[in-house]
């Protein structure tokens, strides 16, 4: 019944009152029965009589039994509270509070690597820029790190924006080396003033921890005592990547040659486990992409949401108004044949 009438773009509050319309066919079952049952004798007595008399077309009574079911359809539907519905574009599960996250990039000298296509440094930035274009309800920020780290774009729910820095973000803006404590500890110093219920790291690297003076370790407990919950990745093919070794002195461009991918995992798998996260390994663009896609349906799991209240236009007045329309044409209906007969 609720959902025969939600076809026509209403929706119900309070759907289960429909039900009542079912008095409206046992109103008329009722009524046919009645009128049959002490019409019958009289039919039959007065056939000789009513002989090669027409029955007149317009028959009152049953006009007032029209009206009033009409009467009574509207009443209940009204009842009901018919609400309009939004549109299929329009969001009402929310989150109550949008999860922080910083995604923490290194950009030292490895992630030139041409293992992933055109390298890691700009794969990681591509999905990076399709991540953030996802998560509607949240705030993202991004901090870099080579041999230190610095805060690229703090706590923003401006995606627009971000996307566009992150498009813009460049290496070589601070000393060389892979800083993954200092990443990690930069990220977590821009979550530490944050109220969101729900904190994320998506830390990723290609290395191992070769300057900072903040151990990764350290950074990760730090993280944990602050509710800090970290993603790593791992960035890189298994077995040796072509990766740039030096700078030709002469043209000013990297020199290349097959280098053994080298990942500190397991640093990697104690700062997650220790936080509450994940470790991740990509070998390729594929499976980056992949890897965000899972922390993505990772954390709209983990988030409790909630459904916003949202005050939907109410449409009982028209109902009530038809209502009292058809019920004063039954009472006009009767007085006025009861006047004239």
């Amino acid at each position: 019944m609720n959902n025969w009438l939600s076809n026509t773009g209403l929706q119900f509050a309070d759907g289960w009152v429909l039900w009542a319309l079912l008095l409206i066919p046992i109103y008329w079952f009722v009524l046919y029965r009645w009128e049959h049952f002490f019409s019958a004798p009289l039919k039959i007595a007065s056939h000789l009589l009513t002989k090669g008399i027409k029955s007149p077309v317009f028959n009152p009574k049953k006009v007032q039994h029209i009206f009033r079911s009409l009467a009574l359809f509207m009443c209940i539907v009204a009842l009901a509270r018919p609400q309009l519905k939004l549109d299929a574009t329009s969001e009402l599960e929310q989150y109550t509070e949008g999860i922080d996250i910083i995604i923490s990039l290194d950009a030292s000298g490895s992630m030139e690597a041409e293992d992933f296509s055109p390298n890691r440094f700009e794969a990681a930035k591509k999905v990076a820029q399709d991540f953030v274009s996802k998560r509607k309800n949240d705030r993202i920020g991004l901090v870099i790190f080579e041999g230190e780290a610095y805060t690229q774009c703090p706590l923003t729910a401006d995606k627009n924006v971000l996307i566009d820095i992150i498009g813009e973000t460049q290496r070589n803006v601070v000393d060389g080396g892979t800083a993954i404590g200092m990443g990690l500890a930069t990220a977590v110093n821009r979550l530490r003033e944050s109220d969101s219920e729900s904190k994320v790291i998506i830390l990723l690297t290609d290395g191992v921890n070769t300057h900072g003076k903040i151990h990764p370790m350290t950074a990760a407990e730090i993280a944990q005592e602050l509710g800090v919950r970290v993603y790593t990745i791992g960035v890189g093919t298994n077995g040796k990547a072509k990766t740039p070794i030096a700078i030709n002195p002469v043209t000013g461009k990297y020199i290349y040659d097959y280098v053994d991918v080298e990942i500190d995992e397991k640093l990697l798998k104690e700062i997650s486990a220790m936080t509450g996260g994940k470790y991740f390994r990509a070998t390729d663009n594929e499976k980056l992409k992949e890897i965000y896609a899972e922390i993505d349906v990772l954390e709209k799991h983990i988030i409790k949401s909630t459904v916003i209240e949202v005050d939907l236009p109410e449409k009982s007045m028209p109902f009530i108004l038809l209502g009292l329309i058809f019920l004063m044409l039954e009472v006009f209906t009767r007085t006025f044949f009861k006047s004239v007969s």
